[in-house]
């Protein structure tokens, strides 16, 4: 296969907008899509050279799969190890723990698995994942796993009827991955079903190219060029992704790689020297610009700066090069190690990986690195007192008077349950776990569940507060009755606690840190939108110019994931919680 320079210049403009994206700068704002332009580049690049390798039939896939190997796991090895002791170092158990995850995810090939498992509400932040990036890695693995057995079992056919094949399996995909996203499934990102077909139309694009050759047009190549630019620069995470939008900066990738000739004025730009250079290192800088990122948000209590983030850029380019070239290439060579010795030293390092990983997940992120046992026990919302667990009977409990409080919502309403279970065992209350606010506060007949209940008070809490249209409406309606509301506001524990992991106990006492400002524009809204007398701020009532507490006078985390108590969180915030002047008057 004849070297293209520009195919190189294309992985820059891949890895650059992913990179700068992740960063945190706006201009980039659809820099995401350079994951999809590499899909489609792997998607040629291998395609290319098993249909060559079949067609002339000198194909092994042993072969195959030893190239595989000499090109993607050395480097990928060698970033996982370097991440190992700084995870240790700066991570609390919780993150710990699931780093240790992705070290087993990563090296059985299924990060992407592990993120479609875990994706959703109760997810540790991406920016925060050292090795998050490598689900694209994975999808790729699977692609190189599975790819060349087809091409064999179906080689058979002809090569016509295999390339026509491959188109209705990409169509397939195309359709899965508009349909997984207006199901609204957490998981459809990471879903191999909702990707391939982007590595299928680079594999298209190879079919093409073995049939034609390379075809010179100036104008189709140039839109793809403009095709590519214009997601990079006008897509934004609000998107729905992959979705028929996806369409854009693949098919833009599709027209280079088919149109752009050496000769026209795409491929020029592609070539030059500085874009081919990048290209050489991208597999290494996109490797390493994310633990680079994510260790460098875990260490700071505040977001890093514009300055901050050119340095970083700076690194990532700089460990990128000695990658390339004292560990990228080296391994590539045959003389420098032998096919025995690559298969037998990457099941080694996978092993390995698997046992660090595993003992950090049984371990719960081996807290002992940072807690005593107790510490633990009360700071983390794993471990929750057995009677803060939901209650729909009440045996065995004297109630100090006729109230019953009805508790709906979604996780925060169970921390709100906590609250009462702990402190005020005697009143009885009913837990009820609505995840949609606008089904469980404006179209259920809540009158009816009261009534049923002989409820005096009705409290909600949710994590993205009320932005609902019937707030007002029912309290009216409920208070007409005798039912007392309150809306309890959403609560947030900054955006990163990890920077906690480096102090000593008594360094870690009565701390406080600013809420993310999300969740205080949420609070904001709400305090406008609800009357008063009806609305309990968490923001308002416990923060001190703002910083919100963090730890109790014992260095206790009052929550492990930045959302929900512990139980040292339950212990410290009841008190004033039941003080409030709207919670005292609906309990009393």
């Amino acid at each position: 296969m004849k070297y293209r320079p520009e195919i190189d210049g294309l992985r820059a403009l891949a890895v650059l907008p992913v990179i700068l994206f992740h960063s945190g700068f706006e201009w980039f704002s659809g820099g995401f899509v350079g994951v999809d332009i590499f899909f489609v580049i792997s998607g040629y690049l291998i395609t290319l050279i098993l249909i060559e390798d079949i067609d002339n039939k000198r194909f092994s896939i042993t072969s195959f799969y030893e190239r595989r190997a000499r090109r993607i796991l050395p480097a990928l090895f060698f970033v996982m190890i370097v991440c190992i002791p700084f995870a240790w170092m700066w991570m609390l158990p919780d993150a710990l723990e699931n780093f240790g995850q992705s070290l087993v995810s990563t090296s059985l090939f299924s990060n992407n698995f592990l993120l479609m498992q875990t994706a959703g509400y109760w997810d540790l932040a991406s920016e925060y994942k050292p090795l998050l990036h490598t689900w694209s890695l994975a999808v790729e693995e699977q692609y190189y796993i599975l790819f060349p057995v087809f091409l064999i079992l179906t080689w058979y056919l002809g090569r016509n009827k295999v390339f026509w094949l491959v188109v209705f399996i990409a169509l397939i995909s195309f359709i899965f991955s508009e349909y997984g996203w207006r199901k609204g499934s957490y998981s459809h990102f990471y879903n191999p079903i909702s990707r391939v077909w982007e590595l299928l139309a680079g594999s298209i694009a190879a079919f093409v190219i073995f049939q034609k050759k390379i075809q010179s047009n100036n104008i189709l190549a140039f839109i793809g060029l403009i095709a590519i630019l214009y997601s990079i620069f006008r897509f934004d995470e609000k998107m729905p992704f992959p979705s028929a939008l996806t369409i854009v900066p693949v098919l833009g990738s599709v027209l280079i790689i088919v149109f752009a000739d050496y000769r026209t004025f795409t491929a020029k730009i592609l070539s030059i020297r500085i874009l081919v250079s990048i290209g050489l290192i991208s597999y290494s800088l996109y490797l390493w610009h994310q633990p680079i990122l994510a260790f460098a948000r875990i260490y700071k209590q505040d977001s890093y700066s514009a300055l901050d983030a050119f340095v970083f850029f700076i690194l990532s380019i700089f460990l990128s090069f000695l990658t390339w070239k004292y560990v990228e290439t080296p391994f590539r060579v045959k003389s420098f190690l032998s096919s025995f010795k690559i298969f037998s030293i990457s099941a080694f390092m996978m092993l390995f990986f698997i046992s660090i990983g595993l003992y950090f997940h049984v371990s719960n992120g081996v807290p002992s690195r940072i807690f005593t046992n107790d510490a633990y026990q009360r700071s983390t919302h794993e471990f929750k007192v057995q009677d803060l667990l939901k209650r729909s009977e009440f045996e065995n409990i004297e109630f100090e008077n006729d109230k019953h409080i009805l508790i709906v919502g979604d996780s925060f309403a169970y921390d709100i349950a906590y609250l009462f279970a702990h402190h005020k065992p005697s009143i009885k209350y009913t837990l009820e776990s609505f995840e949609d606010p606008l089904e469980s506060i404006c179209k259920t007949n809540l009158y009816d569940k009261t009534k049923n209940k002989e409820v005096s008070s009705i409290m909600f809490a949710y994590d993205e507060g009320f932005e609902i249209p019937c707030t007002n409406k029912i309290i009216e309606s409920l208070e007409r009755k005798k039912i007392k509301v309150v809306f309890i506001g959403t609560k947030q524990f900054g955006n990163n606690m990890n920077w906690l992991a480096r102090l000593r106990s008594n360094e870690r006492i009565s701390l406080c840190q600013s809420p993310n400002a999300s969740k205080l524009k949420i609070d904001l809204r709400d305090t406008k939108l609800i009357p008063e007398k009806n609305y309990f701020s968490f923001f308002n009532t416990f923060s001190t110019n703002g910083c919100f507490p963090i730890t109790n006078n014992n260095g206790e985390l009052l929550s492990s994931d930045r959302q929900h108590f512990t139980i040292a969180g339950i212990e410290y915030f009841g008190e004033k919680f039941f003080k409030d002047i709207n919670i005292s008057h609906a309990i009393n």
